[in-house]
């Protein structure tokens, strides 16, 4: 044997990128709305249902710390996400917190929320009701996405 020194390899730091990936994401913050952009513009049923669908739709969540907005804008099968106000919005759906949840774990059904006063909606009900195959599609793909409520 020769008289060279022989050193160890460094440690292995563990991969923080599969570690992240197993993060929950927050509800209504931009790594919420780009996650899930990002699923339905990837899910064939959502760019099915919305290949014909042109809107852009406000969402006002009224949240204990105030209202948390976000827009989605969907056009020939693919959407556009994002926080904060749309320029011109075609509707806005509003609704509080608790409920938000509730449709995003869909443990409460759209039209019974709208009957029963938990959702108002501003602007075009009939471009909503086009539109409900493709937001069925949406309520689909948010179950797949891991989010701390």
């Amino acid at each position: 044997m020769s008289g060279g020194t022989v050193r160890a390899a460094p440690p292995r730091l563990p991969e923080t990128k599969t570690q992240e990936a197993d993060l929950p994401v927050q509800f209504l913050s931009q790594e919420w709305t780009a996650e899930l952009q990002q699923r339905l513009n990837q899910d064939d049923g959502f760019r099915d249902a919305a290949a014909t669908a042109k809107a852009t739709i406000q969402n006002v969540i009224n949240a204990d710390d105030g209202p948390k907005r976000y827009w989605m804008r969907i056009e020939a099968g693919s959407v556009e996400m994002g926080p904060g106000d749309a320029e011109n919005p075609d509707a806005t759906i509003e609704q509080d917190y608790e409920t938000a949840v509730a449709l995003a774990k869909s443990e409460l059904n759209p039209v019974t929320a709208f009957m029963t006063g938990k959702i108002r909606i501003n602007g075009s009900m009939m471009l909503l009701m086009q539109l409900q195959g493709a937001l069925s599609e949406l309520a689909k793909v948010m179950q797949d996405i891991d989010v701390d409520y």
